[in-house]
C-alpha cells in the first residue's frame, strides 16, 4: 500500500496541467496577443497532405532514470509561423551569408498596422492600391481569406491560399514604405506567383516577409509587433515567435 505522501505526489502530478493562452493581460492594462501558431503534428507543411508529423522526441527521461528530461527537435526552417531571409530565393545572398542572423531587428519590432484585405482575390496591385496604406507605415500584417478559411488549422497544405501576385508585390515596393510584410499562410506569394513575388520582396534585402501569422479574432488597427527569430547562422528561414501589444 502506498503511503499518504506517495499518493499526494501522484495526485499533484496528475493535477498539473500546463496553461496555454493566446492573450496575456496584467494589472497595468498591457495586453499581449500571441500571433504565432502552436507547433503540433497536424499543422500544415508546405506541399504535404499529412502535416508536419512528429517533430519532437524525448531523448532523456527522468522516469527512466535520467537526471533531467531532454528532447530533440527537428523542423524544416519554413514551418509554421516563420520568417524568410534574402537567401531563400537568391543564391548569391545565400552564399554571402545574408541569413536569419543578419535580419534587421528594427524592422521586426515596432508599430504595425493590421488590415483586412478584400476577400475576393489575391493581393494584386489593384488590391494594394485600394488599401490606401499611407506613407510612413513600415510594418503591415495582411489578414486575408486564409484566416476566414482557417487554413493553418488544416493538416493538408492548401495551395489555393491567398498571397501576393508579382504586380502586387511590386506595387508595395514602389509605392509604400513597408519593410515587414506579414501574411496569414505559409507563403507570402500566391502559388502561381511563388518565385516572382519572393524575388520582388527579397531583391534589395530591405523587406522581411513573415509568414503563417495567427490573426484570428483580432480587430484591425495599429499595434506594436515583436517578432524574434533565433540566431541561426546559415539559415535562409526560421520559425519565429511574434506577438502584438495593444
Amino acid at each position: 500500500m502506498k503511503s499518504p505522501l506517495v499518493w499526494l505526489v501522484v495526485w499533484c502530478t496528475l493535477s498539473l496541467v500546463g496553461g496555454r493562452r493566446e492573450v496575456y493581460d496584467d494589472d497595468m492594462r498591457l495586453r499581449i496577443v500571441d500571433i504565432s501558431h502552436r507547433y503540433q503534428a497536424d499543422m500544415p507543411e508546405w506541399e504535404s497532405e499529412g502535416g508536419i508529423g512528429q517533430f519532437l522526441w524525448q531523448v532523456s527521461s527522468m522516469k527512466n532514470g535520467s537526471m533531467a528530461n531532454a528532447s530533440l527537435m527537428k523542423l524544416p526552417t519554413h514551418t509554421g509561423t516563420h520568417v524568410d531571409a534574402p537567401g531563400h530565393f537568391y543564391d548569391h545572398y545565400f552564399y554571402a551569408s545574408f541569413d536569419v542572423d543578419t535580419l534587421d531587428l528594427h524592422v521586426l519590432n515596432g508599430p504595425a498596422l493590421l488590415i483586412d484585405v478584400p476577400r475576393h482575390s489575391n493581393i494584386t496591385a489593384q488590391v494594394m492600391k485600394s488599401l490606401n496604406i499611407p506613407r510612413g507605415v513600415n510594418r503591415v500584417l495582411f489578414r486575408t481569406l486564409n484566416t476566414d478559411r482557417r487554413l493553418m488549422y488544416q493538416k493538408e497544405c492548401d495551395l489555393s491560399y491567398v498571397g501576393f501576385t508579382v504586380d502586387g508585390a511590386q506595387w508595395l515596393v514602389d509605392n509604400t514604405d513597408i519593410k515587414l510584410v506579414g501574411v496569414d499562410y505559409l507563403s507570402v506569394a500566391a502559388y502561381d506567383h511563388l518565385v516572382g513575388s519572393h524575388l520582388v520582396f527579397l531583391k534589395d534585402r530591405e523587406i522581411i516577409p513573415v509568414e503563417a501569422l495567427k490573426l484570428d479574432d483580432i480587430p484591425a488597427g495599429l499595434y506594436t509587433v515583436h517578432c524574434l527569430p533565433p540566431r541561426l547562422s546559415g539559415a535562409e528561414g526560421s520559425p519565429i515567435r511574434c506577438i502584438l501589444i495593444e
